[in-house]
């Protein structure tokens, strides 16, 4: 089953805030039109990004999907042609096993840098990210056994455990 849920308040307040009317009126992802192929993520609180500055954006959401699957983090083609916002990855890659992990719930971050030359406001409530969900293939020849351990970065630590 594919779908978007909140992460505990107890995630919520330690990543975001420990208020729980933020907690229970923040927007979880949805398409603007039957046809989008991205799921928009809305900002949780007021958002600001100064020319050249990084800023770490925790989402307040985790995704279950499908094992064949995955999910594609994208800036807003609006934010990104009008006023240069990129995430600073490119592209956020979210696989299905990232979902309820131990170090964070599977709590989806972003990070956006200003590459403009003007201060970027991204106001509560308002679109500044797609989420769009893919089938992927693997090769005939896969034998990959590993599991996920952890959260952000976890794939990169298989020998930590």
């Amino acid at each position: 089953m594919r779908c978007f849920e909140k992460i505990s308040f107890e995630q919520f307040k330690k990543d975001i805030k420990d208020d729980i009317n933020l907690y229970n009126n923040y927007l979880l992802p949805k398409r603007a039109t039957k046809n989008s192929a991205g799921y928009d993520f809305f900002a949780i609180n007021d958002i600001v990004i100064k020319p050249g500055e990084i800023v770490k954006i925790p989402t307040g959401y985790k995704t279950k999907f499908n094992s064949n699957e995955a999910l594609l983090l994208l800036m807003r083609s609006g934010l990104g042609f009008k006023y240069n916002l990129r995430l600073t990855n490119q592209v956020g890659l979210i696989e299905s096993d990232y979902y309820n992990n131990k170090s964070n719930e599977g709590h989806m971050w972003l990070s956006i840098q200003n590459e403009g030359d003007k201060e970027v406001i991204i106001s509560k409530n308002n679109a500044y990210c797609q989420g769009v969900f893919i089938n992927y293939l693997i090769t005939d020849d896969d034998n990959t056994t590993e599991i996920r351990t952890g959260g952000l970065g976890s794939t990169d630590r298989r020998d930590e455990k």
